[in-house]
């Protein structure tokens, strides 16, 4: 069985992400979902709901040394919605976040990473993230942003076709049907 990680950002596709882990479970995935610490208190009532679903702990923080690990090793990671902090982060090494360190220090264990930003046109501006998107996918990670992928909105601006999750499964799926 194909172990998917999902780890979500603050951003508002994260109150989706139910759909996406049984999205991942339908396809015969084994599900584990990680958030960043403000993504895991807006989902905070969530929470048990979201363990019941993956049968997992939802993991926010690095576990003590020592400790065993409560996942199973991962296959493929999606990291989505991933937020303009989350993309810069990750670019520049900075794991003080526990999906931002194990998705850095997943690039070195050559797991596949799938991401897909949730930025608007304003914050795309900053020369750190056209920086940051070119740093990643020179490491190797997949990065669905642009044609093809996300586009940024104005600020404040919910499309009516919502985040395009179907993008980031196929991209998953692309991967885990190339594993041997």
């Amino acid at each position: 069985m194909t172990t998917l990680y999902v780890f979500g950002a603050a951003a508002p596709p994260v109150f989706e992400v139910s759909e996406i882990i049984k999205a991942g479970q339908d396809r015969g995935w084994d599900v584990c979902l990680g958030l960043t610490p403000t993504a895991a208190q807006w989902l905070e009532r969530d929470l048990p709901a979201l363990e019941e679903l993956t049968g997992r702990p939802v993991r926010s923080e690095y576990k003590a040394p020592g400790e065993p690990d409560v996942w199973p090793a991962a296959d493929v990671i999606l990291v989505a919605p991933a937020t303009f902090n989350t993309v810069n982060e990750w670019a520049l090494g900075l794991t003080s976040k526990f999906v931002v360190g194990v998705v850095a220090e997943g690039i070195g264990k050559g797991i596949p990473i799938i991401a897909m930003p949730c930025v608007n046109a304003a914050y795309v501006q900053h020369r750190a993230f056209d920086r940051s998107v070119a740093e990643l996918r020179g490491m190797g990670v997949t990065l669905l942003y642009g044609e093809g992928g996300f586009v940024p909105n104005q600020p404040g601006e919910r499309r009516p076709e919502g985040y395009p999750w179907h993008l980031a499964l196929a991209a998953v799926e692309a991967v885990v049907g190339a594993r041997p």
